[in-house]
């Protein structure tokens, strides 16, 4: 009787520790036109920050996620719709999706997230000769929480993101992109 007492007031003082629920995150990558749009977009870089909440704790293996990325790029001069300078162009995206942990270890998760995407380019691109387009987008990734030295601030971590996105899925220049991201995570 006395061990099951005391099993229960551990089970009661025990609890899941939660990790830091939101981040902010400087973001860079590689980007390339996807199908036929490969050329007329070409490849070049993006760069730009990130904003999401994604509360889970350490018990948990499945959490949701919402995300918000501005995106600002450019070609590097091989992009079939750059007729007067380089394709410049600025990406805004607002995901919802699904982190899930398949190991063991708290603060590794994969990622899946859709949501819908604005692509505004400073030159029209064809076939349609838009300049703004706006469609879905997907993404799948990577994210990895750690309290490294640096970002050891009161109850703050580090939030290490990598993801591959695919945009303007069937509604305009679609594209591929490469995106590292690297930030604060906290309350």
């Amino acid at each position: 009787m006395r061990a099951l007492v005391i099993v229960a007031l551990v089970a009661a003082t025990v609890h899941a520790e939660p990790l830091p629920p939101g981040a902010i995150q400087f973001t860079g990558g590689m980007m390339s036109g996807a199908g036929a749009d490969s050329h007329r977009v070409g490849y070049g870089y993006m760069v730009g920050a990130t904003a999401s909440w994604q509360p889970i704790t350490t018990q948990q293996r499945l959490g949701w996620a919402l995300r918000w990325s501005t995106l600002f790029g450019a070609s590097l001069g091989n992009a079939d719709a750059a007729r007067i300078d380089t394709l410049r162009t600025v990406l805004i995206d607002l995901t919802i999706g699904i982190r899930v942990r398949p190991w063991s270890e708290p603060g590794r998760y994969l990622t899946l997230r859709g949501g819908a995407e604005l692509f505004r380019s400073n030159q029209e691109i064809e076939p349609s000769n838009d300049r703004v387009f706006a469609g879905p987008v997907m993404s799948v990734g990577f994210d990895q929480s750690s309290k490294w030295w640096l970002c050891s601030l009161n109850s703050t971590g580090c939030l290490f993101s990598l993801d591959v996105r695919y945009g303007l899925i069937s509604n305009g220049p679609e594209q591929v992109s490469l995106v590292l991201s690297v930030g604060l995570a906290g309350p």
